[in-house]
Protein backbone atom coordinates (compact mmCIF):
# COMPACT_ATOMS: atom_id res chain seq x y z
CA UNK A 1 0.00 0.00 0.00
CA UNK A 2 1.49 3.02 -0.97
CA UNK A 3 1.22 6.64 0.62
CA UNK A 4 -2.23 8.00 1.09
CA UNK A 5 -4.69 10.57 2.48
CA UNK A 6 -7.26 9.29 4.83
CA UNK A 7 -10.48 10.39 3.24
CA UNK A 8 -12.60 7.20 3.92
CA UNK A 9 -11.70 5.71 6.91
CA UNK A 10 -14.22 2.85 8.78
CA UNK A 11 -14.62 2.78 11.85
CA UNK A 12 -17.16 0.26 13.65
CA UNK A 13 -17.77 -0.07 17.65
CA UNK A 14 -20.14 -2.60 19.01
CA UNK A 15 -22.95 -2.33 16.81
CA UNK A 16 -22.32 1.13 15.47
CA UNK A 17 -21.28 1.92 12.43
CA UNK A 18 -19.28 5.51 13.47
CA UNK A 19 -17.86 5.95 9.83
CA UNK A 20 -20.36 8.57 8.93
CA UNK A 21 -20.30 10.71 12.14
CA UNK A 22 -16.06 10.70 12.73
CA UNK A 23 -13.70 12.83 11.41
CA UNK A 24 -10.54 11.59 13.55
CA UNK A 25 -9.63 7.99 14.22
CA UNK A 26 -6.80 6.70 15.85
CA UNK A 27 -5.10 3.49 16.64
CA UNK A 28 -2.06 3.15 19.18
CA UNK A 29 -0.08 0.26 20.11
CA UNK A 30 2.58 0.94 22.23
CA UNK A 31 5.41 -1.08 24.67
CA UNK A 32 6.25 0.13 28.11
CA UNK A 33 9.79 1.26 27.63
CA UNK A 34 11.45 -0.43 31.40
CA UNK A 35 15.34 0.73 31.68
CA UNK A 36 18.18 -1.97 32.54
CA UNK A 37 20.92 0.31 31.94
CA UNK A 38 24.02 -1.47 34.49
CA UNK A 39 27.44 -0.41 34.72
CA UNK A 40 28.21 -3.16 32.15
CA UNK A 41 25.92 -1.14 29.50
CA UNK A 42 29.05 0.74 27.88
CA UNK A 43 27.82 4.23 29.06
CA UNK A 44 24.39 3.36 26.69
CA UNK A 45 20.92 3.01 28.01
CA UNK A 46 19.28 -0.02 27.73
CA UNK A 47 15.74 -0.95 27.45
CA UNK A 48 13.69 -3.95 28.24
CA UNK A 49 9.77 -4.19 26.89
CA UNK A 50 7.35 -4.33 29.97
CA UNK A 51 3.63 -4.61 29.25
CA UNK A 52 1.79 -3.55 26.27
CA UNK A 53 -1.14 -1.54 25.59
CA UNK A 54 -3.30 0.00 23.07
CA UNK A 55 -5.75 2.88 22.47
CA UNK A 56 -8.40 4.38 20.18
CA UNK A 57 -9.35 8.31 19.96
CA UNK A 58 -11.81 9.16 17.72
CA UNK A 59 -13.75 12.12 17.60
CA UNK A 60 -16.35 13.69 14.86
CA UNK A 61 -19.84 15.51 14.38
CA UNK A 62 -22.55 14.60 16.99
CA UNK A 63 -26.14 12.59 16.31
CA UNK A 64 -28.25 10.99 18.21
CA UNK A 65 -31.85 9.52 17.80
CA UNK A 66 -31.23 5.45 18.09
CA UNK A 67 -27.98 3.09 18.67
CA UNK A 68 -26.91 3.39 15.29
CA UNK A 69 -26.06 6.83 16.84
CA UNK A 70 -22.69 7.96 18.22
CA UNK A 71 -24.80 9.31 21.04
CA UNK A 72 -26.76 6.49 21.97
CA UNK A 73 -23.67 4.06 21.29
CA UNK A 74 -21.21 6.04 23.10
CA UNK A 75 -23.72 5.91 26.33
CA UNK A 76 -25.00 1.82 25.87
CA UNK A 77 -20.50 1.10 25.83
CA UNK A 78 -19.45 3.39 28.18
CA UNK A 79 -17.25 1.39 30.64
CA UNK A 80 -18.04 -1.79 28.62
CA UNK A 81 -15.26 -3.97 26.73
CA UNK A 82 -16.31 -5.19 23.52
CA UNK A 83 -14.96 -4.88 19.35
CA UNK A 84 -13.73 -2.16 17.38
CA UNK A 85 -12.51 -2.52 13.96
CA UNK A 86 -11.01 0.38 11.78
CA UNK A 87 -10.25 0.70 8.23
CA UNK A 88 -8.06 2.89 6.73
CA UNK A 89 -9.36 3.27 3.26
CA UNK A 90 -12.84 1.81 3.74
CA UNK A 91 -14.56 -1.31 4.21
CA UNK A 92 -14.70 -3.31 1.19
CA UNK A 93 -13.40 -7.04 1.73
CA UNK A 94 -9.83 -7.53 1.49
CA UNK A 95 -9.03 -4.19 2.53
CA UNK A 96 -6.97 -3.54 5.86
CA UNK A 97 -8.02 -3.26 9.23
CA UNK A 98 -7.08 -3.00 12.48
CA UNK A 99 -9.26 -5.20 15.58
CA UNK A 100 -9.35 -4.79 19.12
CA UNK A 101 -11.64 -5.44 22.18
CA UNK A 102 -11.56 -1.99 24.23
CA UNK A 103 -13.26 -0.66 26.86
CA UNK A 104 -14.94 2.31 26.26
CA UNK A 105 -13.29 4.86 28.96
CA UNK A 106 -13.99 8.50 27.70
CA UNK A 107 -17.25 10.42 25.87
CA UNK A 108 -16.99 13.78 25.31
CA UNK A 109 -19.82 16.11 23.71
CA UNK A 110 -20.72 19.83 23.07
CA UNK A 111 -18.67 23.01 22.59
CA UNK A 112 -19.65 26.81 21.86
CA UNK A 113 -22.54 28.57 20.24
CA UNK A 114 -22.50 28.17 16.60
CA UNK A 115 -20.17 25.46 16.29
CA UNK A 116 -21.18 21.93 14.28
CA UNK A 117 -21.72 19.74 17.51
CA UNK A 118 -18.88 17.70 18.47
CA UNK A 119 -17.97 14.61 19.94
CA UNK A 120 -14.71 12.72 21.29
CA UNK A 121 -14.32 9.51 23.07
CA UNK A 122 -11.42 7.01 23.95
CA UNK A 123 -11.37 3.25 24.36
CA UNK A 124 -8.86 1.45 25.93
CA UNK A 125 -7.43 -1.96 25.09
CA UNK A 126 -7.84 -5.45 27.07
CA UNK A 127 -6.19 -7.41 24.19
CA UNK A 128 -3.37 -7.27 21.41
CA UNK A 129 -4.54 -4.77 18.62
CA UNK A 130 -4.39 -7.19 15.19
CA UNK A 131 -3.61 -6.09 12.23
CA UNK A 132 -5.79 -7.83 9.26
CA UNK A 133 -8.13 -7.69 6.30
CA UNK A 134 -12.13 -6.89 6.43
CA UNK A 135 -14.04 -10.45 5.84
CA UNK A 136 -17.51 -8.77 5.41
CA UNK A 137 -18.41 -5.46 3.97
CA UNK A 138 -21.09 -3.63 5.96
CA UNK A 139 -23.43 -2.52 3.11
CA UNK A 140 -24.09 -6.26 1.52
CA UNK A 141 -27.78 -7.59 3.41
CA UNK A 142 -27.98 -11.06 3.83
CA UNK A 143 -31.18 -12.65 4.28
CA UNK A 144 -29.96 -16.32 3.70
CA UNK A 145 -27.32 -18.43 5.29
CA UNK A 146 -23.96 -18.38 3.51
CA UNK A 147 -20.12 -17.91 3.49
CA UNK A 148 -18.16 -14.93 2.69
CA UNK A 149 -14.77 -14.51 0.66
CA UNK A 150 -11.85 -16.28 1.18
CA UNK A 151 -8.82 -14.37 2.84
CA UNK A 152 -4.97 -16.04 2.87
CA UNK A 153 -4.24 -14.15 5.97
CA UNK A 154 -1.62 -17.08 6.59
CA UNK A 155 -0.89 -19.63 8.90
CA UNK A 156 -1.36 -18.96 12.84
CA UNK A 157 2.09 -19.83 14.41
CA UNK A 158 2.43 -21.22 18.07
CA UNK A 159 1.43 -18.19 20.78
CA UNK A 160 -0.38 -16.60 18.01
CA UNK A 161 -3.80 -16.23 17.51
CA UNK A 162 -6.06 -15.13 15.17
CA UNK A 163 -8.75 -12.95 16.08
CA UNK A 164 -12.24 -12.37 14.57
CA UNK A 165 -14.77 -9.49 14.81
CA UNK A 166 -18.41 -9.28 13.95
CA UNK A 167 -20.78 -6.32 14.07
CA UNK A 168 -23.95 -6.82 13.87
CA UNK A 169 -25.41 -3.32 12.35
CA UNK A 170 -28.79 -3.73 11.88
CA UNK A 171 -32.16 -6.76 12.27
CA UNK A 172 -35.01 -7.09 10.40
CA UNK A 173 -37.50 -9.86 10.06
CA UNK A 174 -40.19 -11.63 12.13
CA UNK A 175 -40.26 -15.14 14.69
CA UNK A 176 -37.11 -13.71 16.16
CA UNK A 177 -34.67 -13.16 13.24
CA UNK A 178 -30.92 -14.85 14.16
CA UNK A 179 -27.26 -14.67 12.83
CA UNK A 180 -25.09 -17.29 14.34
CA UNK A 181 -21.36 -16.10 12.80
CA UNK A 182 -18.25 -18.42 12.28
CA UNK A 183 -14.60 -18.15 11.32
CA UNK A 184 -13.73 -20.94 9.18
CA UNK A 185 -9.87 -21.84 7.49
CA UNK A 186 -8.85 -24.20 5.29
CA UNK A 187 -5.08 -25.02 2.95
CA UNK A 188 -6.93 -23.77 -0.33
CA UNK A 189 -9.04 -21.06 -1.36
CA UNK A 190 -11.75 -22.84 -2.34
CA UNK A 191 -12.40 -24.37 1.22
CA UNK A 192 -12.54 -28.27 0.25
CA UNK A 193 -12.11 -29.41 3.50
CA UNK A 194 -13.74 -26.00 6.17
CA UNK A 195 -12.69 -26.36 9.85
CA UNK A 196 -14.65 -24.08 11.92
CA UNK A 197 -11.99 -22.55 14.64
CA UNK A 198 -14.40 -19.78 16.47
CA UNK A 199 -18.10 -19.35 16.90
CA UNK A 200 -19.90 -16.34 17.98
CA UNK A 201 -23.08 -16.04 19.92
CA UNK A 202 -26.72 -15.86 17.68
CA UNK A 203 -27.34 -12.44 17.39
CA UNK A 204 -30.62 -11.43 17.08
CA UNK A 205 -30.18 -7.75 18.17
CA UNK A 206 -27.86 -4.72 17.27
CA UNK A 207 -24.41 -5.71 18.81
CA UNK A 208 -21.12 -6.50 17.94
CA UNK A 209 -18.66 -9.64 19.73
CA UNK A 210 -14.90 -10.33 19.22
CA UNK A 211 -13.12 -13.89 19.55
CA UNK A 212 -9.87 -15.30 19.42
CA UNK A 213 -8.24 -18.69 19.13
CA UNK A 214 -6.29 -20.44 22.21
CA UNK A 215 -3.05 -19.87 20.73
CA UNK A 216 -2.50 -23.25 19.29
CA UNK A 217 -0.85 -23.44 16.45
CA UNK A 218 -3.37 -23.50 12.91
CA UNK A 219 -1.77 -24.57 9.42
CA UNK A 220 -4.27 -23.66 7.34
CA UNK A 221 -3.95 -20.30 5.66
CA UNK A 222 -7.16 -19.41 4.06
CA UNK A 223 -9.99 -17.91 6.18
CA UNK A 224 -13.14 -16.72 6.41
CA UNK A 225 -16.26 -15.56 7.94
CA UNK A 226 -19.90 -17.74 7.43
CA UNK A 227 -23.20 -17.50 8.60
CA UNK A 228 -26.12 -19.25 9.60
CA UNK A 229 -29.60 -17.16 9.58
CA UNK A 230 -32.70 -18.62 10.93
CA UNK A 231 -36.24 -16.66 11.00
CA UNK A 232 -38.95 -14.98 9.15
CA UNK A 233 -37.99 -12.49 6.42
CA UNK A 234 -34.65 -11.92 8.01
CA UNK A 235 -32.39 -9.71 6.67
CA UNK A 236 -28.98 -8.60 8.77
CA UNK A 237 -25.91 -5.59 7.45
CA UNK A 238 -22.81 -6.81 9.47
CA UNK A 239 -19.55 -5.92 9.16
CA UNK A 240 -16.48 -8.41 9.46
CA UNK A 241 -12.65 -8.55 10.25
CA UNK A 242 -9.56 -10.95 10.35
CA UNK A 243 -6.59 -10.59 11.59
CA UNK A 244 -3.56 -12.51 13.41
CA UNK A 245 -1.30 -11.09 16.03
Amino acid sequence: MSKMVLLDVRLFAGGADLSGNSAKAEVMAEVEEKDATNYRSAGWKEVLGGLASSTINAEGQWEAGDLSKVDDASWAQLGGVGPWTIGPTDAVVGSLAYLVNAMRASYKLGDKVGEVAPWSGKAAGSWPVARGQIAHPPGTARTTSGTGTSLQLGAVPAGKRLYATVHVLSVAGTATPTITARVESDNATGFPSPVTQLTFTGATVRGGQILRTDGTAIADDWWRIAWTITGTTPSFLFAAALGIQ
